[in-house]
């Protein structure tokens, strides 16, 4: 059963007991379903000011807090998020990470945990990791590896490996953020750490677009998709890489429904298999494609007739092992 995005934007979402039959979420058997958000933004321009905003869109350029995250989250049953870095400048990175560290520990937050930004192939990193080495709460790292500004094959440059090795023996773990067209250096990077755990963001950048006819593609795509398949199939045959369901719809076109975001969700989570994908909600840049509620409406629509074992396990219980939380 599928809905357009107009019915699922303006049906209400009906929630009830947790059932093991799946039903598709314009049923009327809708449940209750605790979600772990692995990837909340928020940024308070008064503590810095990530580069990137300058001139960014309107809806994600002003201040966004917990305050406001609860208020676009509520109803949604989140019960846990990981706050994920937001590519500040270096010179503010320790800043971000005390920033975080105060969110976490302030009464009645969701939030448990943080991906702290990081910049691998610099000599400093270990310096700069090793003061959060026994802190529990700091999960792992990312440096966002697709502006244009980034390298191509930075993330398999010596120093870079070294780094990323040295997070595996830390017991923390790697973002992968890239461009959908170097996925297989991401999947070189996680054979040459076996010892890290790594999670590809946003089902590797896919682009809905890429799934339109040519006609009907309001903007050129910037993969095609039988590459990104096969990077996407390299990625998942190393065991120590997860999948992020998150971030497609900040990229999909102004008149998208979830007929434009469940390819490349399907492909992401029949090639990783249930065990290793979760959920991200990816606000406030979420909003450059729909709201919270939006986002996670649809992908429930997209994952309505599989298993509720396996759509529980997206949502929350494979983000428990895979960021520890």
């Amino acid at each position: 059963m599928s809905c357009s995005r107009r019915e699922f934007t303006t049906r209400a979402f009906v929630t009830g007991a947790v059932s093991t039959i799946a039903s598709p979420l314009c049923a009327t058997e809708n449940r209750a379903m605790q979600i772990i958000d692995t990837h909340q933004h928020l940024w308070d321009l008064v503590q810095f000011q990530p580069p990137w905003l300058n001139g960014a869109d309107a809806r994600i350029a002003a201040k966004h807090d917990p305050t406001n995250y609860a208020v676009e989250t509520q109803g949604l049953n989140i019960v846990k998020t990981v706050y994920m870095e937001v590519d500040v400048a270096p010179a503010d990175q320790v800043k971000e990470a005390e920033y975080v560290l105060s969110l976490i520990h302030a009464a009645n937050s969701p939030m448990v945990g943080a991906v702290i930004s990081g910049r691998p192939n610099s000599q400093n990193f270990a310096n700069y990791i090793t003061r959060f080495k026994d802190n529990q709460r700091i999960k792992g790292v990312r440096q966002v590896l697709h502006p244009e500004s980034a390298q191509r094959g930075l993330c398999l440059q010596p120093q870079f490996v070294r780094s990323i090795q040295l997070l595996g023996e830390m017991g923390k773990s790697f973002d992968l953020c890239m461009r959908p067209t170097e996925l297989a250096d991401g999947a070189q990077l996680a054979k040459e750490c076996p010892q890290t755990q790594f999670i590809v963001d946003h089902c590797g950048n896919a682009d809905p677009q890429a799934w339109r006819a040519k006609g009907k593609q309001t903007v050129k795509p910037i993969h095609e998709v039988e590459p990104w398949k096969r990077d996407i199939e390299k990625l998942a045959k190393c065991d120590n890489v997860a999948c992020k369901i998150s971030g497609i719809v900040a990229r999909a076109p102004s008149d998208w429904t979830t007929d434009d975001l469940a390819p490349a969700i399907n492909f992401c989570l029949d090639t990783f298999g249930p065990d290793r994908v979760v959920f991200g909600g990816d606000w406030p840049v979420c909003k450059l494609g729909a709201s919270f509620a939006d986002w996670v409406k649809a992908l429930k629509e997209v994952v309505g007739n599989r298993a509720t074992t396996d759509q529980i396990k997206l949502f929350h219980d494979n983000a428990q092992r895979v960021y520890r939380v």
